[in-house]
């Protein structure tokens, strides 16, 4: 843990009054507590965003990215800054004024510590260069553009897995710039290739591998199928064995959002966004309960010394400190 990420966590612990506590902790076994301490609280650090989403906690710096999609923004907040401008425009640098999902929404730290972008507006994967200067990693697939990249997490080995659905078209699925017909799940390899693994999702978001990288996770963020899915890793990168690791279509209907973005701990156990908060599981699929702030969640990300959960749900990001860490 750098020196400044420490210092970030010891003023943090000492400053936990100064925000408000909102949200609550739903506990539906009593396994949670190992997790979320019973006296664990969720903290408000800060609001008036339009869609907050792709939290990335910045170790060297001791600050977390956050990406503002309908505002185009990348946003940092830092303790005792509060939220600065990272960067504007994030995912859409079109000359032609347009409303909707068109910023970055991802954000990730590539194995060399880059900034890596999933920009929906510019419908392509970049990565941050010196300057400010943006490298597109990948915008085709098989010669066709693609819908507008999501989420996504790296591999041990470097190789990129990402989700392409719809969201950042202004007519999605009928979108009419709309190039390929169908929503997918990709890899893009250290050596550019980018691999097509599954195509038969309607709305692929959040994805995630376990500890040992040989199951693969994505989240299916339609309410007409809300899923979660997991897959088997084969020993060449593909995924296989498709099924469902738990359907959210039986969760309270009155619970706000839909399967989204999420994070694995050192242990398997999986933090989901989803209906009513983050929701966690073992990697068995027990539900053991969640963390609501209130407000429609949209992603999660480790932070300080990895047992603290940053959230962002709509217009807030918050945070929670766990009993766990992050792989």
């Amino acid at each position: 843990m750098h020196a400044a990420a420490l210092a970030l966590f010891v003023a943090s612990a000492g400053c936990q009054s100064t925000y408000p506590k909102i949200g609550k902790i739903v506990r539906l076994d009593p396994r949670l507590d190992a997790l979320v301490p019973p006296d664990a609280q969720i903290e408000k650090l800060a609001e008036g965003f339009r869609w907050a989403e792709g939290p990335l906690w910045m170790d060297d710096g001791g600050y977390l990215l956050f990406a503002d999609i309908p505002n185009n923004v990348v946003h940092t907040w830092k303790e005792g800054e509060g939220v600065r401008v990272f960067l504007k425009p994030s995912g859409y640098t079109g000359s032609v004024m347009r409303g909707g999902s068109m910023g970055a929404n991802g954000l990730l730290l590539d194995p060399q510590g880059q900034l890596v972008l999933l920009e929906h507006g510019d419908r392509r994967v970049t990565r941050l260069a010196e300057h400010g200067q943006k490298v597109t990693l990948a915008d085709r697939y098989d010669g066709k553009r693609f819908n507008s990249p999501n989420d996504a997490t790296f591999k041990s080995n470097g190789d990129l897995y990402f989700t392409d659905p719809t969201f950042g078209l202004r007519k999605r699925d009928k979108d009419p710039e709309r190039e390929l017909d169908f929503n997918g799940v990709y890899r893009l390899a250290t050596d550019g290739k980018v691999t097509l693994l599954h195509k038969d999702m309607t709305s692929p978001n959040g994805v995630a591998f376990s500890p040992d990288e040989k199951t693969f996770y994505v989240a299916n963020d339609d309410p007409d199928e809300p899923i979660w899915k997991m897959f088997d890793v084969a020993d060449d990168g593909t995924i296989h064995n498709g099924r469902v690791f738990f359907d959210a279509s039986g969760m309270d209907k009155t619970l706000k959002g839909t399967p989204d973005g999420m994070k694995v701990d050192v242990h398997g156990n999986l933090f989901f966004a989803g209906p009513g908060g983050i929701n966690i599981f073992t990697p068995a699929g027990e539900h053991l309960g969640r963390i609501d702030p209130g407000e429609e969640t949209s992603n999660c990300a480790w932070g300080d010394d990895g047992s603290t959960l940053y959230m962002t749900a709509e217009m807030i990001i918050c945070r929670i400190r766990l009993g766990t860490r992050g792989r």
